[in-house]
């Protein structure tokens, strides 16, 4: 048997359910852009890279209201929420070339939300192929670029 080690998952895994704190809240509190990866602040949200991305570039538009209910968000923050989706695809867009996008957004456990009671919009590229065996069958995914690389590039072109 084959293994492939992805040490930097163990903190993901660790931390699951153990914070009292919102990453999203701590994030913006911490205002430390570059360490905890916002791209770029608005007026109601901002663009932070995933820490755990699906694709290089997967990044999600997050409002600073601590809200988990898509009917409690307030209709001018979700007007923004999707200009800053379309400003964060044309940054995709210039800078990696995706052949499509994911957007979307999961509401509750169950819908396979990660952070549950802050919502936000994954803004993911995609490549034909970039779904191969070691995502589907090694349940482990092969990033091209580090984080802080992806930061910067994007940071440039949305800023």
């Amino acid at each position: 048997m084959d293994y492939l080690w992805s040490p930097w998952r163990y903190r993901y895994i660790a931390s699951e359910g153990k914070s009292d704190g919102c990453v999203f809240c701590d994030a913006i509190a911490a205002n430390d852009d570059a360490e905890t990866l916002v791209v770029l602040r608005a007026e109601k949200n901002f663009i932070i890279l995933n820490r755990y991305p699906y694709t290089s570039g997967h990044v999600m538009v997050v409002p600073y209201a601590h809200l988990g209910e898509l009917s409690a968000v307030p209709p001018d923050t979700l007007s923004e929420m999707m200009r800053l989706a379309q400003r964060a695809q044309a940054a995709l867009e210039k800078t990696y070339h995706p052949e499509g996008y994911n957007l979307g957004m999961n509401l509750g456990r169950a819908a396979g939300a990660g952070i549950v009671g802050h919502l936000h919009l994954h803004v993911l590229p995609r490549w034909a192929g970039d779904a191969n065996f070691m995502t589907v069958v090694g349940e482990t995914r092969v990033e091209p670029e580090e984080l802080s690389t992806t930061y910067r590039r994007l940071r440039s072109v949305l800023a």
